[in-house]
């Protein structure tokens, strides 16, 4: 039992170092990206990216932790040829989703971008579409191996994937600007990087692959028909529930961009300046819940393996946990994007000053709707553990319904326009954590308090806004206003350390499973 639980908590730590490293990369490759293209370009970016992160999802969201978690409990009962069974089936049915995905945005980015209303963004969906079979290949190795409780190939191919994508697409964008390329085909070098750095993925993880040592087993697999029911059956549901964050996002700029052109009638490079401004904001957006992501990973083959032994206070505590950390994550990561989004803004993109000024309000907005979108993610996961993926597919239909609606009536205001995109975001994910909080309220029996879980966090979070804005006002007095969010960010940081020890939002149990979590809980004195 102390086990599984070491397992899930160490396993989540190395992805989430992994991702810590990816996201320090991943700034590195998009933040120079915003000062040298400017609004323009990366709008165009963002739509081939946005129609990207859809199709990805729908291809790989699913099936790899349906994978992880049949893998994870034929692992359990000893059955090593049903793992290698589970595997080759994942494995070929990912191939074939990942090649008719691929070939759509080879075959058809005009078509694709004219979706989006941004035409010149086809070059840059056609250079991302072989993207979608790298990524779908990885995907089911992952799956594989995280079922297995074997994290790391899957760090070691995400950093080599980010590194990639830093050097080859930074790279192929500053060669077209220096010969003069428009914003589209730079946008489309830009992106070429990604394409690279999921062809470098797959590389690594055909070695870890092809290292793995055989070992001869006499279990007879089931059928590659039953295995093949048992993927699409929970995979299905899961992708449904796990595209959400995708989907609202490319139904988002679709129905920005069209309604900025045929209600309040902007041109086609007005409205796509516009949506520019919001993208800015959305870069920054899209971290926090990428912390949250190797939380669920872990979480869904650790839950599975703990129902499959019948041992439903194990996966009632990897549920706490996991609920847990994520609060604790989301909670100031959040509030500091909204208190300092301007200063940040202003400190990551000195070469264009005017659209981070505007980008600012998109960012203070989207620093709130970002806490839900944390805990949307960990919801979905403890659903979709406790076999209940239907559910995420329910509330993210309703949220869509709500971000259809309050985009076109925010939007379609002159008043508000573009900036009415953001606090529609804001609504749908509230309203998609509200329901999944009541649905594990409901089929949860081992759920935790919310009250104990959101209310120590929440106070605490309050202080650290407030200690974060105020820091910023008075350091700016006395440095360059540029740098004076660093610091206080760090002083925040330390409010938020120091008051989430003292009140004791964090306890001995909770980092115990951490590599080296004894140290640690004996260094921070913890109960």
């Amino acid at each position: 039992m102390a086990q599984r639980r070491h397992n899930f908590i160490s396993g989540a730590a190395v992805l989430a170092f992994a991702v810590a490293v990816t996201k320090v990369l991943g700034a590195l490759y998009k933040i120079p990206l915003g000062n040298l293209l400017d609004k323009e370009g990366m709008a165009h970016f963002y739509a081939a990216y946005n129609i990207y992160s859809l199709l990805l999802v729908l291809s790989t969201a699913g099936l790899p932790l349906a994978l992880s978690r049949l893998v994870s409990r034929a692992a359990a009962q000893g059955r090593l040829n049903a793992q290698r069974r589970i595997f080759r089936t994942a494995l070929a049915l990912l191939a074939v989703i990942g090649l008719l995905c691929s070939a759509v945005m080879c075959l058809f980015p005009q078509w694709l971008s004219g979706l989006l209303h941004d035409s010149l963004a086809a070059p840059a969906i056609r250079a991302l579409g072989p993207a979608v079979l790298f990524v779908c290949l990885t995907s089911a190795i992952r799956g594989y191996t995280q079922g297995l409780g074997d994290m790391t190939p899957t760090a070691v191919s995400q950093m080599t994937e980010s590194a990639g994508k830093l050097v080859i697409g930074l790279g192929l964008c500053l060669v077209l600007l220096h010969r003069g390329a428009d914003s589209s085909l730079c946008a489309a070098g830009a992106i070429a990087g990604v394409t690279a750095g999921s062809l470098l993925a797959l590389a690594v993880l055909a070695v870890f692959l092809l290292r793995r040592r055989r070992i001869v087993a006499s279990d007879v697999p089931p059928a590659r028909g039953i295995v093949l029911r048992e993927l699409l059956t929970a995979g299905i549901p899961i992708t449904l529930g796990a595209a959400g964050m995708s989907l609202i996002t490319l139904l988002d700029q679709g129905l920005v961009m069209s309604t900025l052109q045929n209600t309040l009638g902007y041109t086609e490079s007005a409205a796509t300046a516009l949506y520019g401004e919001y993208t800015f904001g959305m870069t920054l957006f899209a971290l926090p819940p990428s912390f949250i992501y190797p939380v669920t990973v872990s979480l869904v083959p650790d839950i599975a393996a703990a129902l499959a032994r019948g041992d439903r206070a194990a996966a009632g505590r990897s549920t706490a946990a996991a609920l847990k950390l994520t609060t604790l994550v989301a909670l100031p990561a959040g509030a500091g994007l909204a208190v300092l989004a301007g200063p940040i803004l202003h400190l990551l993109y000195p070469a264009v000053p005017a659209t981070a000024e505007a980008a600012a309000y998109h960012l203070t907005i989207l620093g709130i709707a970002c806490i839900f979108v944390c805990l949307m993610v960990a919801t979905n996961g403890v659903l979709q553990a406790y076999g209940k993926e239907y559910i995420p597919v329910v509330t993210l239909l309703c949220g869509g319904i709500l971000k259809i609606v309050t985009n076109y009536l925010m939007v379609g205001d002159p008043a508000t326009n573009v900036r009415g995109a953001p606090v529609s975001t804001l609504y749908c994910y509230a309203l998609i954590v509200v329901l999944n909080l009541i649905a594990i309220a409901r089929c949860v029996p081992e759920r935790p308090s919310y009250f104990r879980l959101f209310g120590r966090p929440l106070l605490i979070t309050a202080v650290m806004a407030l200690a974060a804005r105020s820091s910023y006002e008075l350091l700016a007095r006395v440095l360059p206003v540029r740098w004076a969010v660093l610091p206080a960010i760090a002083a925040a940081a330390v409010v938020y350390g120091v008051l989430v020890l003292a009140l004791g939002a964090v306890t001995r149990a909770d980092v115990i499973g951490l590599p080296k979590g004894d140290k640690i809980a004996g260094f921070l004195h913890l109960r």
